[in-house]
């Protein structure tokens, strides 16, 4: 069999903006480099440009392979969006990706070619060569080879061709870490006969990391067994990536801003900070759905990152902020004038409510649990990104760490901030983020 290594990317410099694609074909056996493509296209979107780039490593495959019957093609791409599209596993929505998407399932017998997802920093040659293709366009050039310097790693190739296919499950959710602790924990039980002692000091490790979560939800039921012997789900968690809403004007001034207010919008830097997150999301690839707060603010960052990755956007009414009651719209020190008394035991108790029949933190909580549980059911073994606020990712969190109530006070939370939970189908959770802003430093 004829078995070679397509890797792809493509680049938009403004998304949209000038933008190229890079591509090459390996020897699945040596990591020898066989073809290099790469072409400035002119302004177009990150995935056009990704999606042009697959074109071209495949028609250069196929050139290397025309007349060959027994042919094995492995497209290894860091954009998670194409390899999933490509796959079979995620539709097609956007109009601009639908004929790309078509041309390139013509070029090769579709039972030829199997798509991995990569971290960027594995596909360094096709973006390196992507990068040259868009240094040329601002030039007034096309890329000519000859003037390539894309360095290539031939040992990391051919180890990347003896792998095994990824496990199933979004990269990046933990699907291909429970897979490694499941065949680590059937290795190590054979080895040593048992779960005991033995078997916790030699499975450990990296398995333990994957497991070893806190408690989901505070309940009347019994709290899931703790440790190896409580035999652990191992499955791929429901993985919830929580993203708090870009600034409203109520956000530097420290307002309260829940949903019994007038449903403020995005300001001009909430926006510029939806756009940031929405192409960090991109480039991590691991976002397969999105629910929101029914919120006006929270909403608008759902749909700039949902026309991003080309996914629609799902209302979920328990993501809602809390009622705030009265205090809507003030301070904390113009509710301390005004309402010193009703602040203090709010602060004091989670069963208090704000002034004005808002909601207790216990009450919000009850609410974003049974939203929990609700979307842990539905959504197993995927990774979805909540839109929400405050609130309910603090209580997310402090829920599966198993934190008192009183630490909902004791955590900062940014807008446009990233956190990340996983949840197993035996009702541990593993906190994975919190109050991630670095996709806004840039």
């Amino acid at each position: 069999m004829r078995r070679l290594i397509v890797e792809a990317d493509g680049g938009s410099r403004g998304n949209p903006g000038p933008a190229g694609y890079g591509a090459v074909v390996l020897d699945a056996a040596t990591g020898e480099a066989l073809a290099e493509r790469a072409e400035y296209i002119g302004v177009a979107t990150n995935n056009v440009a990704e999606y042009k780039g697959l074109i071209a490593g495949l028609k250069a495959a196929h050139e290397l392979t025309a007349g060959a019957a027994d042919v094995s093609i492995l497209v290894r791409m860091d954009s998670k969006l194409v390899v999933e599209q490509m796959s079979g596993r995620w539709k097609i929505k956007h109009p601009d990706m639908k004929p790309l998407a078509a041309e390139a399932g013509r070029v090769l017998p579709a039972g030829q070619v199997r798509y991995e997802w990569i971290p960027r920093e594995q596909n360094k040659h096709a973006d390196r060569l992507a990068n040259e293709a868009m240094d040329a366009g601002k030039r007034g050039e096309q890329w000519r080879p000859s003037d390539s310097s894309a360095a290539l790693d031939a040992a990391a190739a051919r180890n990347a061709a003896a792998l095994p296919p990824a496990p199933a499950g979004p990269p990046g959710d933990a699907a291909a870490g429970a897979a490694k602790a499941r065949a680590a924990l059937s290795v190590t039980r054979s080895a040593v006969g048992g779960s005991g002692g033995d078997f916790e000091a030699a499975a450990g490790g990296a398995a333990y990391a994957v497991r070893h979560g806190g408690t989901a939800a505070e309940s009347a039921t019994p709290a899931p067994a703790q440790g190896w012997g409580g035999g652990p789900d191992m499955g791929a968690p429901a993985t919830f990536v929580l993203l708090r809403h870009g600034e409203t004007a109520l956000t530097p001034e420290k307002r309260f801003s829940g949903s019994g207010g007038n449903d403020p919008e995005l300001s001009a830097a909430g926006l510029r900070q939806a756009d940031a997150v929405a192409a960090a999301l991109a480039a991590r690839g691991t976002i397969q759905e999105i629910v929101t707060s029914p919120l006006k603010r929270c909403r608008q960052t759902a749909e700039t990152v949902g026309a991003r990755l080309g996914l629609d956007v799902r209302i979920e009414e328990g993501l809602r902020e809390t009622d705030f009651g009265a205090w809507e719209g003030l301070t904390f020190g113009e509710v301390r004038e005004r309402y010193a008394d009703d602040l203090d035991a709010w602060l004091a108790s989670p069963k208090a409510e704000p002034t004005g029949g808002g909601e207790s933190f216990t009450t919000v909580a009850r609410r974003v649990s049974a939203t929990r549980d609700q979307l842990t059911a539905a959504h197993a073994g995927r990774t979805v990104l909540l839109v929400t606020h405050v609130t309910p990712i603090k209580t997310l969190v402090r829920l599966a760490l198993g934190a008192p109530p009183e630490s909902l006070f004791r955590m900062e939370l940014s807008a446009a901030s990233l956190s990340a939970v996983a949840y197993y189908a035996d009702g541990n959770a593993s906190v994975r983020l919190f109050n991630d802003t670095s996709h806004l430093r840039g």
